[in-house]
């Protein structure tokens, strides 16, 4: 009973009813751990569609071995295929040490703010993300001004590449939303 009267005045000071992650998070909360904060499914989204699903290793833009939704690393080498399956693994797997990066640098974000800095950091890396006047501006509380350094990050290999201004541009959008 009390445990529903919680989640019902949570519901009320928020305005609106609880995601599955949010309730999940409480009651870890409640539990002594500390939850661990991931990506939605919006920012998902952005990842898989910006990346793209390639089953077998290719060398990047910046001239980096790939595969799957984006995974780079020892384990890709040239003449590496794998199934959408091991490609979904992959991914969920690699977006781990961003998501825990974005949620160490960023304590406070709102769930779309998190989920397009994790997808940023994915794509730039942890080093340049925890470097950029993004993050520098996000930590300030300047969230507009956050957003519009999103655009900054659209070269691969030296050049502007039109996949990387869309998906800016995606990023941005969901961080202020």
């Amino acid at each position: 009973m009390q445990a529903e009267r919680l989640f019902a005045a949570i519901r009320q000071i928020a305005g609106r009813g609880l995601t599955q992650a949010e309730v999940n998070a409480i009651i870890a909360c409640f539990a002594g751990e500390t939850p661990r904060r991931t990506i939605n499914a919006a920012g998902l989204q952005i990842v898989k569609v910006s990346e793209g699903l390639r089953l077998a290793a290719y060398l990047c833009p910046a001239k980096i071995w790939t595969i799957g939704y984006g995974s780079t690393g020892a384990h890709v080498k040239k003449g590496l295929t794998i199934t959408a399956a091991q490609a979904e693994a992959l991914l969920l797997d690699d977006l781990k040490r961003f998501e825990n990066g974005v949620a160490r640098l960023c304590t406070v974000a709102t769930e779309n703010q998190f989920s397009a800095m994790v997808s940023l950091a994915f794509n730039i890396g942890l080093a340049a993300f925890e470097n950029s006047t993004l993050l520098k501006k996000h930590l300030a509380g300047d969230y507009a001004g956050a957003a519009k350094q999103f655009s900054r990050w659209n070269q691969g290999g030296g050049k502007v590449l039109a996949g990387l201004v869309k998906r800016r541009a995606a990023e941005a959008v969901l961080y202020l939303t």
